[in-house]
């Protein structure tokens, strides 16, 4: 499969496809609303990430299907001299897909966008009780080296 995977920014007309795969698992099923239409916060999200050029919402395509997705963020720091650092958010591939390597073509490519970038930096979050997520992570060379911390507003 990895040869045949493609990478592109995602355009409104993929919405319902990638948020069909964020509510397709346990914590997603929680969290979103994959109802169609889909509600239209999703595509004012898409927008102001679409209108922004430090983030890139990016999807993995197997020909004409979208087999995953993942959204990238850019940000300056004043730390580490001025440097720039790539955020990874969103990670997700179909469920159809998943163990065959798509999930590391997604960060592979992620860590690549980075580098061109000039990022010193890659990092992401996830959720404590996905412990699959996080032996991923690790194998693909992440380090928990801080302690993240995060707080709902509503």
């Amino acid at each position: 499969m990895a040869n045949d995977t493609i990478f592109r920014l995602a355009t409104e007309q993929d919405l319902e496809r990638i948020v069909e795969m964020l509510a397709d698992d346990k914590l997603g099923a929680t969290r979103e609303q994959f109802v169609l239409p889909l509600p239209e916060v999703y595509r004012d999200a898409f927008h102001a990430i679409d209108a922004d050029p430090n983030n890139e919402l990016v999807v993995a395509c197997l020909g004409n299907k979208i087999i995953g997705v993942q959204q990238i963020t850019f940000t300056p720091h004043l730390t580490r001299q001025g440097g720039w650092r790539a955020t990874i958010e969103g990670v997700r591939t179909c469920s159809t897909v998943r163990g065959k390597g798509i999930g590391s073509e997604l960060i592979n490519w992620a860590i690549q966008r980075a580098e061109q970038r000039g990022c010193h930096i890659v990092q992401l979050t996830t959720d404590k009780t996905r412990e699959d997520a996080i032996r991923f992570y690790e194998r693909l060379g992440f380090q928990a080296t801080h302690e993240g911390m995060k707080m709902k507003l509503n």
